[in-house]
């Protein structure tokens, strides 16, 4: 795997003139701008039967573990985020609950695996990664220019 992140070293040096709240909104920005671009891989090769998975492909931002650290992700619901397990409070019959995807990418005993999600994510690296550069690099223009 290759990345370019010549970019970068301006960046922080930009992101150092810019206060907390600005800082945390040019982040957030910049990892979402990433995580679309896999999002939407995702969403155009998850295979369709009725569409319901495609459809419960979501982008989901929050904070990191760290202070000043914003993560940002592919997430499709009907998992509960926080054990990784199926959400139980939500019905199978629910459109938002499309609990079956990691049947479909890793496989059952009697099914074998179709992978949408990892091959998306393997494939598009670089161009998210493009993608969320450019975009903290509009994100703090906007706001210098303020």
């Amino acid at each position: 795997m290759h990345l370019d992140f010549s970019g970068l070293e301006q960046i922080a040096k930009d992101l150092e003139t810019l206060s907390k709240s600005e800082n945390k909104k040019v982040l957030r920005e910049a990892t979402r701008a990433g995580a679309e671009v896999v999002a939407e891989v995702v969403r155009e090769t998850a295979p369709i039967l009725t569409g319901k998975m495609s459809r419960n492909v979501v982008v989901i931002t929050q904070k990191g573990r760290r202070l000043g650290e914003v993560a940002s992700g592919v997430h499709i619901r009907g998992v509960n985020p926080e054990t990784g397990n199926s959400d139980n409070s939500m019905k199978a019959s629910n459109p938002k609950n499309a609990f079956y995807w990691r049947f479909v990418e890793l496989g059952t005993s009697t099914m074998p695996p179709h992978p949408f999600v990892r091959p998306a994510y393997d494939n598009n690296q670089d161009r998210a990664a493009e993608a969320a550069i450019a975009r903290a690099n509009v994100a703090i223009d906007e706001v210098l220019s303020k």
